[in-house]
């Protein structure tokens, strides 16, 4: 059997018979990964803990029929610790995670496991609001896959902007003649806080009130789930 090294961030994993792991991992090259871990859930396993949700690591792993079987791993990223130790990181990793195994259900995306380990890293370091890093996540990995949103111009007719109604079903602002009824108007504020988390502008992000960005996160968790077509079960984690 084939024995292979792979780079990847797991995003979950599930109890396997009395001591074995299945680990479900995004990996740089082969996309979605699920391989078996042997052992990690003995207090004697030399590698349990570099296999653990929100951690990067390098992976051998050898290719079996149904499940490969991971044979090594050495730490890459240890973001787990520092996420899990708090409630509001940890939910917002666990949106992250859950959006990115969704997204890798298609062919492999370089771009999108190095959007993850970034995420995940600026999450671990706790410098910028939870809520901001995975609303900023959200909304570039859906661009990476395919589904731009627009925060400037109409995206029905091509109206110039500013606009502050927001149709999600029709990828973002659009104009009085285009709005339905019923479709959300935003604060300009949240409108300019869309468009700087889609593009990474964290210092005008920081700069964001409270209203500003719970208006955006529902506009960012709405047009997530509305294309990944059934809802994500991370959203519904009650909080603190």
């Amino acid at each position: 059997m084939p024995l292979y090294r792979e780079q990847g961030v797991v995003l979950r994993t599930h109890k396997l018979g009395e001591a074995d792991r299945i680990v479900t991992m995004l990996a740089r090259e082969r996309g979605l990964l699920r391989a078996v871990a042997k052992g990690v859930r003995r207090t004697s396993s030399k590698f349990g803990a570099r296999l653990e949700p929100f951690m990067v690591a390098d992976v051998q792993c050898f290719e079996g029929r149904s499940l490969d079987t991971i044979t090594q791993a050495e730490t890459l990223g240890a973001y787990g610790p520092s996420i899990s130790a708090d409630y509001d990181r940890y939910r917002a990793g666990s949106v992250i995670v859950e959006t990115a195994e969704r997204l890798a259900e298609g062919d492999p995306s370089r771009r999108l496991y190095e959007l993850l380990v970034g995420a995940l890293r600026t999450l671990a370091a706790a410098r910028i609001p939870p809520d901001l890093v995975r609303d900023g996540y959200l909304l570039r990995a859906l661009s990476i896959a395919g589904w731009t949103p627009g925060f400037v111009d109409c995206v029905r007719c091509g109206a110039p902007g500013p606009h502050t109604a927001v149709v999600v079903q029709l990828g973002g602002v659009v104009c009085e003649d285009c709005r339905t009824p019923g479709s959300p108007r935003l604060d300009p504020g949240s409108i300019g806080l869309l468009g700087s988390l889609l593009s990474g502008d964290w210092e005008a992000a920081l700069a964001a009130s409270d209203r500003e960005r719970g208006q955006a996160a529902g506009i960012a968790a709405a047009y997530t789930q509305w294309h990944l077509e059934r809802g994500l079960r991370s959203f519904s984690a009650p909080r603190r």
